[in-house]
């Protein structure tokens, strides 16, 4: 059980204020700040803190003794990898649009690229790896985001709330057939338009949009959402894609799991998000980066209704987002102002600990104690012992948990 420090990634839609604050580092950072990565990820991998004040690398650590490090069955099953990927998020403006495969179309899709000779660091490869990515993402402050298909039948009602005579004919394709295919067919026509077309079309919608929202209508904040996303990128059909996708806000510990092929945006606040040790993306739209269409068409899930909102069930003293990904499993466990009970984790590793709130203290029968303030992280490999942890002084206090699936636990 060591401290681990978390690698920060700089990217235009962050924040200047969210990351340095939880670090205890001067606000406002000089440049946004967007992800803070817990991990052992090649890309930039968290860094260990050694007991003689010397740091060495987590990817380095695993990659010297991936069965002491991650136990026997889950060094096993991800060729030595750590699986998961601890992320906190802080989204001053709008990711990009975006999908991610499932393990069959990773591997494909990765062995289509190597043979054709694509670079792995090739701004148009799309599988860099050959893995899934799955994610799931964990609000820590009110967050915002786009995910899933909406209902066809509620689609339609926003579409007519809007429609204008460039947009008629796209509310009668879809009123024709609300249903997947049918979202197929209107996602499909819309990302393929020719520019020509898109331009003429964007600002009719954009316009309706204000219309609506200035008369307090039904879809208000998806109206908002889509006027939002044109005004950065006002030629892009990424925001006609908006229009399809559920509006989801999350209050603080509300979840989204986000499976294989399901089209996303994440908008606005601050997360934990836990995900599959992938770079594979397809992005929709809303982005300088490559778009490759008929790559996320394979990809794209448009099986359509409500995203289920997980709050965590019930495991002891813990609530678990369970999802069934063998990759990753994420928990959280609080104490409140008068709460100071002791709970133990087992020692099955591998896994990362992060303080969110207050303050904490992790010890074992080993005579290791470690205390962790908000913003601060451990490393617990599969061959640690168990260990326990109470919130310390009278504050709120929270930690996460990343461990890989259940099945992969332990030796």
């Amino acid at each position: 059980m060591e401290l681990l420090q978390g690698a920060v990634r700089a990217y235009a839609w962050g924040s200047r204020t969210t990351i340095p604050e939880l670090l205890g580092r001067p606000v406002p950072s000089p440049h946004p700040e967007a992800e803070l990565w817990y991990g052992a990820h090649p890309g930039d991998p968290a860094r260990v803190r050694r007991a003689d004040g010397s740091e060495v690398s987590l990817l380095e650590i695993v990659d010297a003794d991936p069965h002491g490090q991650l136990g026997t069955r889950c060094a096993d099953r991800w060729d030595g990898r750590l699986p998961f990927l601890l992320k906190i998020l802080a989204a001053e403006e709008p990711l990009s649009m975006q999908a991610h495969p499932s393990a069959e179309q990773a591997a494909e899709g990765y062995a289509r690229e190597e043979a054709a000779g694509i670079p792995r660091d090739a701004a148009n490869r799309n599988y860099p790896d050959p893995t899934a990515k799955p994610e799931l993402v964990c609000a820590l402050t009110e967050f915002h985001a786009l995910a899933g298909f909406r209902d066809p039948y509620r689609t339609v009602r926003l579409l007519r709330e809007i429609e204008t005579p460039g947009l008629a004919h796209y509310v009668e394709l879809l009123a024709g057939q609300p249903d997947p295919d049918g979202l197929r067919a209107l996602f499909t026509t819309w990302i393929t338009l020719p520019q020509s077309a898109l331009d003429e079309l964007l600002p009719e919608v954009l316009d309706a949009c204000v219309r609506h929202v200035r008369e307090g209508g039904e879809f208000a904040v998806e109206c908002r959402t889509v006027l939002q996303l044109g005004e950065a990128h006002p030629r892009d059909a990424g925001v006609l894609a908006a229009l399809l996708l559920n509006r989801v806000t999350l209050r603080s510990g509300e979840a989204l799991y986000l499976p294989a092929g399901n089209l996303h945006l994440y908008l606005y606040g601050t997360a934990i998000e836990i995900l599959a040790n992938s770079d594979n993306i397809l992005r929709c739209g809303l982005t300088p980066k490559h778009v490759d269409v008929p790559e996320l068409l394979r990809v794209v899930d448009f099986q359509c209704g409500d995203m289920p909102v997980l709050t965590g069930e019930p495991d002891g003293s813990a609530a678990v987002y369970r999802t069934g990904t063998p990759e990753f499993q994420l928990s959280r466990v609080d104490w409140d102002s008068v709460d100071r009970r002791e709970v133990e984790l087992d020692g099955s590793g591998p896994e990362i600990l992060l303080c969110t709130a207050g303050e904490v203290l992790l010890y074992d029968d080993e005579g290791t104690k470690v205390e962790l303030r908000r913003g601060e992280s451990v490393w617990r490999p599969a061959s640690d012992p168990a260990v326990r942890v109470r919130a310390v002084g009278e504050e709120v206090a929270q930690l996460f948990r990343a461990t890989s699936g259940t099945s992969l636990r332990g030796h």
